[in-house]
C-alpha cells in the first residue's frame, strides 16, 4: 500500500554605498568554523533493511535501543503499522519488504544518496550557526529514512529525521504516480539541496519558534513566517531565496516586480487584519499561484509571507542593534511592521 509507485554624483554614491551597507548587514558571513558541531546523518534506512536477513526480534531490540523515540515513532506514527509493543507489527514489515515498491524505491534512494557526505557539510554549517546565535540551543541527531511517500520529515523526542525519498529530485520516477496527493509544484522541489533547509525551517517552526495559535490575523502569520524565513537568512547564507520560500526563479521575479502592488492590495481590501482563514488561506498557503492577482495565473503564491519577509529584513536593516534571538522572541507584530517603515515602489 504505502510503497506503491506512486526559495547629484556625490549624493548618488552616498546613496548607493548605503544600499550595500545594508545588503550587507543581512548577508555578512560570521565566522562558525571553531564551533565544535559535526553531524552525522544515521543511516536508519540502511539499518531497518538489515531487519530482511537478520532475526527480526533481534534487530528490532538493537535498533530500538540505538534510536529509542524514533523507532517508536517511524513505526507506529510514520507508517502506522502499530504499536512496538505487539510483534504483529512484524509482519507488516515483511510485506513490506517482500513489495517490488520497496526494493525499487530502496534502489533509488541508495542512488541518489550512497552517502550522505554532502549533506552531513550542509547540515553541519547550519547547526553550526545555529549555536552561533543560539548557544545554549541543544541540537537534535539526525536520522535518514524512507517513509513510502507519507512524511517527507519528522521531529521528535531528541531527533529530527529526513525521508529520503521524498529528495530524490524533481525528475524522480515515483512523483508523476502521486500527483493526486503531491503535485508537480510540491514535487519540483523534493531535491537533494532541499534537505538542510527543510531541517532548519522545521526546527524554527516545531521546536524553537512554534506559531502562536491565537496569531489568528494575517499581519501576524505575515510577521511571525517573514520571521522564520529571515532565521533561514542568518542560519544558511549560502542558499538562495528561492529554495528557502520554495519560488521557482520566475515566482521571485514576479513578487519583486509587483511588491508595492501586492502590499497595496493588502492594505486596500483591509486583509492585515482579517482573522478569516477561509479569506487569508490563499496569501499563506502552498499553491501553484495566488488566485485573482496577475494575469494568466502568474501571481506568486504564498505572497503574505513573501511580504512578512520582506518587512523583516527591512526591520532589521533599520534596527542593526536587534539580535536575532531578540527578533524570534518578539511577538509584537505590529510594531515590527511600523518601525519597518516597510513602503515599497
Amino acid at each position: 500500500m504505502v510503497f506503491n509507485y506512486i526559495r547629484a554624483k556625490q549624493i548618488y554614491l552616498i546613496f548607493l554605498s548605503c544600499l550595500l551597507l545594508t545588503a550587507c548587514g543581512r548577508s555578512k558571513k560570521v565566522d562558525v568554523s571553531n564551533i565544535d558541531v559535526n553531524v552525522k546523518i544515521e543511516r536508519f534506512d540502511h539499518e531497518l533493511d538489515e531487519m530482511r536477513s537478520k532475526p527480526m526480534d533481534m534487530q528490532a531490540v538493537a535498533m530500538f535501543k540505538k534510536y529509542g523515540p524514533f523507532y517508536a515513532d517511524y513505526i507506529q506514527r510514520i507508517m502506522q503499522y502499530g504499536s512496538i509493543a505487539d510483534t504483529g507489527y512484524f509482519k507488516q514489515l515483511h510485506n513490506m519488504f517482500a513489495g517490488d515498491g520497496y526494493r525499487d524505491l530502496k534502489h533509488d534512494v541508495d542512488s541518489v544518496f550512497p552517502n550522505m557526505d554532502k549533506t552531513n557539510e550542509q547540515v553541519t554549517d547550519a547547526f553550526r550557526h545555529i549555536k552561533y546565535y543560539f548557544p545554549q540551543k541543544k541540537l537534535p541527531k539526525v536520522y535518514a529514512y524512507i517513509s513510502g511517500f507519507q512524511a517527507q520529515t519528522s521531529i521528535g523526542d531528541g531527533y529530527f529525521a529526513v525521508g529520503l525519498d521524498m529528495f530524490l529530485g524533481a525528475d524522480s520516477r515515483f512523483y508523476p504516480a502521486l500527483t493526486e496527493t503531491l503535485p508537480r509544484y510540491i514535487t519540483r522541489r523534493f531535491t537533494p539541496d532541499n534537505i538542510a533547509p527543510r531541517i532548519v525551517e522545521g526546527m524554527a517552526r516545531e521546536d524553537m519558534f512554534p506559531e502562536n495559535d491565537q496569531d489568528k490575523t494575517l499581519l501576524s502569520k505575515m510577521i511571525y513566517n517573514g520571521k522564520i524565513l529571515y532565521f533561514m537568512d542568518m542560519i544558511l547564507p549560502d542558499v538562495d531565496d528561492t529554495t528557502k520560500i520554495g519560488y521557482t526563479a520566475k515566482q521571485l521575479k514576479w513578487c519583486e516586480d509587483y511588491k508595492s502592488q501586492v502590499w497595496g492590495f493588502f492594505l486596500e481590501e483591509n486583509l492585515l487584519y482579517e482573522s478569516d482563514f477561509e479569506k487569508i488561506q490563499k496569501y499563506i498557503g502552498e499553491a501553484p499561484f495566488t488566485p485573482g492577482l496577475g494575469e494568466k495565473n502568474d501571481a506568486a503564491p504564498k505572497l503574505a509571507l513573501w511580504t512578512g519577509w520582506q518587512i523583516v529584513r527591512q526591520y532589521m536593516d533599520k534596527h542593526p542593534e536587534v539580535s536575532l534571538p531578540q527578533l524570534m522572541a518578539d511577538k509584537d507584530y505590529q510594531k515590527i511592521l511600523n518601525d519597518s517603515k516597510y513602503r515599497p515602489k
